[in-house]
């Protein structure tokens, strides 16, 4: 018997995967670099295709055209347009100065408006307290201010000023009588104690019409000045007690109402009345006339 012919069989596949492949199916198990080839990698293609783009300066011109172009039409359209300045709580002068120190050419864009630029060049000028900016519907351009109230006038070495309640300057005046209404205070340091001021003229009530002023004496205390050339030299510290003291005398004995020039109460233990110089004459005279009966 002769041997049966096989046919020759075919080698079979080694089903194992190569060292390069097992290789990219490990990393394609790593969270990370599946991340990078969906993420990462598509940012950098495009990042690198939009530097190389964008580094042509014929289309960095372009760009910052068009952007210059939609930037403009945007800011001239008619809703962002201010044409109108409007200034509530200040009256004629003041609402003058803030015109001239906002100069404004309108129409105006409101893209083009600092208004905190703007509010605090409004609140460099003295009157002005508190102020607020704010664009409102038909392009008007609201100023709401606060002006300073002042209270009395300062008579300083070189002029007269007007001073709000914390001292603060709030305009100049030509002559006393423009604010005749308002106490007046004088002397080094006074604008910068304007409380007290007002303390002891509350205090000084009952005087009326005679009070004419308060003057600060040696940047450390008070000398109420009234009219007939008196005066009430009040102490350091204690000024208002003082002060009372002396209305009490003048309501139970009318002693501003007499021949006084100046009643000293720097020495709260020991007052002192001095007499003007016709009843100081006059007690001399008194005093150098013969006794009765001599």
């Amino acid at each position: 018997m002769q041997p049966l012919n096989h046919s020759p069989q075919t080698p079979r596949l080694d089903p194992a995967p190569s060292r390069w492949s097992w290789r990219l199916q490990r990393l394609m198990l790593t969270p990370v670099f599946r991340f990078g080839l969906r993420v990462g990698l598509p940012f950098v293609l495009t990042f690198g295709i939009g530097l190389s783009y964008l580094s042509n300066p014929v289309r960095q011109n372009a760009i910052s055209d068009v952007i210059a172009n939609t930037r403009a039409s945007i800011q001239e359209r008619p809703e962002f347009t201010v044409s109108l300045l409007a200034i509530d709580g200040a009256g004629t002068e003041l609402a003058e100065d803030i015109r001239r120190n906002l100069p404004i050419d309108f129409p105006v864009s409101s893209f083009d408006l600092d208004l905190e630029q703007m509010r605090e060049t409004v609140m460099l000028l003295s009157p002005v307290a508190e102020a607020s900016l704010r664009i409102r519907p038909g392009g008007v351009l609201q100023v709401d201010v606060v002006p300073r109230v002042p209270v009395v006038v300062w008579r300083s070495h070189t002029s007269l000023s007007l001073l709000d309640a914390n001292g603060a300057h709030v305009a100049h005046v030509s002559f006393r009588s423009d604010r005749a209404e308002l106490p007046l205070i004088a002397g080094e340091g006074a604008n910068e104690h304007v409380d007290e001021v007002m303390e002891l003229i509350r205090t000084a009530q009952p005087l009326g019409k005679r009070l004419r002023g308060v003057v600060r004496i040696g940047a450390r205390r008070w000398d109420i000045v009234l009219d007939r050339d008196q005066r009430i030299l009040l102490p350091t510290a204690g000024a208002v007690t003082a002060l009372e003291h002396v209305i009490a005398l003048e309501g139970a004995q009318d002693v501003l109402s007499r021949d006084v020039a100046r009643i000293d109460m720097r020495l709260s233990g020991r007052p002192t009345v001095k007499l003007n110089d016709e009843a100081t004459q006059e007690l001399w005279r008194i005093r150098q006339l013969p006794e009765n009966g001599q």
